[in-house]
């Protein structure tokens, strides 16, 4: 014990001779060690904010969507009038062989896009208006914040009632209460009831005169998996929709005439148990592939697997940062070398004469080691310092600067990290020292003592 509080104090005396020279010498650890904080908060803060988004979709859903074939797949088509008619997507026979051949379902429910404006008075705003079922609410995360959503009543009697996303209440009720208003969807007028409560994505621009564009919705989190920003959906019964809509819509542009019929824009299946997602999706993808092989106008998104594809990539990419941020470990470790290599070339004749008062060669390998291992020690406790203190600064950032770090998630702080990155800056120090330490060792008193 003697011995070995003798060699810290030796170290440690030998380090305070040279302040600057060992402050500069730990500089890459620092940083390294700061880096490597910085780099996976960064990284984790991301994999949370994608994770969230994905779980938001739900962990025991199915998403099927109907999604438009390639030009060169339209039927109907004619070289010279340039106009055609194409069918695709969800059908009510896909749902109803869904509900009658898919077990462990709990809810199967229905989506049907009707329009994509929505106006009031000399509003209007670009939106994704639905019509669909009660329970929609059941198997999404979404919730009601003023008013109430539709119900049973309002689908059986084809109410012309709608529930406006956040973002859409905003635009056209700027100053006034929603509830109660009326607003219009290809001429046909409609109730507000409720409003949806809002939810995490892009903030839009505020609604504009009727016949000004105001932009696509746009929006991060779960937007990215269903090609729309829930806080531009609208909502209506589906029996409203049915009764007031056709499947089919009609664009015209350039000459040209396309007639699209769609029944179904999306459905979402709720599985029993999150357990049987894997197994229930695969049976959804044989019976949507009954009639054609393959059928490449409805999309099937599975969150579980986005959730799981996820996990895998960002533990990929927190191992990919946290190399890039190590090579400053190993640039520090190679300073502490190379500094531990010219001190034992000034401190040959101090060595000769511990060697002639009888220390051993592992006397002065520990003196090194401890040096070294202080060195680094002390680096990996300030650049944990400076990595958490670089936490709080980029969540500031984010603040100050909302549009340049808008892809930005608020990076979030492991204790993993502090560890790994602390017992790799003390391990640099012992591996890094070593060498120096050995070479140290292996004098020859003789000849360090005659050494000027």
């Amino acid at each position: 014990m003697n011995f070995l509080l003798e060699t810290l104090r030796l170290g440690l005396s030998n380090l305070r001779l040279h302040k600057m020279r060992s402050l500069l010498t730990v500089l890459g650890i620092i940083f390294g060690v700061s880096a490597v904080i910085a780099m996976v908060a960064i990284g984790e803060g991301n994999k949370q904010r994608a994770l969230a988004e994905i779980a938001n979709l739900g962990a025991r859903n199915i998403i099927l969507r109907s999604v438009k074939p390639p030009e060169s797949q339209k039927a109907g088509s004619t070289s010279n009038s340039q106009s055609w008619m194409i069918a695709y997507g969800l059908t009510r026979l896909d749902l109803s062989r869904l509900r009658q051949t898919v077990g462990q379902i709990t809810q199967a429910i229905a989506l049907k896009k009707v329009s994509a404006r929505i106006e009031r008075l000399n509003l209007q705003s670009t939106a994704s208006v639905f019509g669909t079922e009660p329970t929609l609410l059941d198997v999404t995360r979404q919730h009601v914040s003023r008013g109430r959503f539709i119900t049973d009543a309002d689908n059986r009697n084809r109410e012309p009632v709608v529930v406006l996303g956040a973002e859409i209440a905003r635009r056209l009720f700027p100053l006034e209460d929603p509830l109660g208003q009326t607003v219009r969807v290809q001429g046909v007028a409609l109730r507000v009831v409720g409003v949806m409560a809002l939810t995490a994505g892009g903030a839009s621009p505020p609604s504009v005169p009727a016949g000004a564009s105001a932009g696509g919705p746009r929006g991060g989190g779960a937007s990215a998996l269903t090609n729309r920003d829930p806080q531009f959906d609208v909502y209506m019964p589906m029996g409203t929709a049915e009764a007031q809509f056709s499947d089919m819509t009609v664009n015209r542009s350039s000459g040209s005439t396309e007639a699209e019929s769609v029944e179904l824009s999306e459905l979402i299946l709720e599985a029993d148990n999150q357990s049987y997602v894997p197994a229930v999706a695969e049976r959804v993808r044989r019976v949507l592939a009954m009639d054609k092989q393959p059928r490449d106008d409805v999309e099937v998104v599975v969150p579980l697997e986005l959730l799981l594809q996820a996990e895998r990539t960002q533990r990929n990419f927190n191992y990919l940062l946290s190399s890039i941020a190590s090579i400053s470990l190993l640039v520090g470790g190679i300073g502490i070398m190379n500094i531990m290599l010219a001190t034992v070339t000034e401190r040959t004749r101090e060595i000769g004469v511990r060697r002639a008062l009888g220390a051993t060669r592992k006397h002065v390998v520990a003196q090194f080691l401890v040096e070294t291992t202080v060195l680094s020690g002390l680096g990996g406790l300030l650049g944990v310092a400076l990595g958490v203190a670089c936490v709080p600064g980029l969540r500031t950032m984010r603040y100050w600067f909302p549009q340049a770090m808008a892809d930005l998630a608020e990076p979030q702080l492991t204790t993993w990290s502090i560890l790994v990155s602390f017992l790799a800056a003390a391990a640099v120090g012992i591996v890094f020292g070593l060498y120096p330490a050995v070479k140290a060792s292996r004098q020859d008193p003789i000849v360090a003592l005659r050494h000027d």
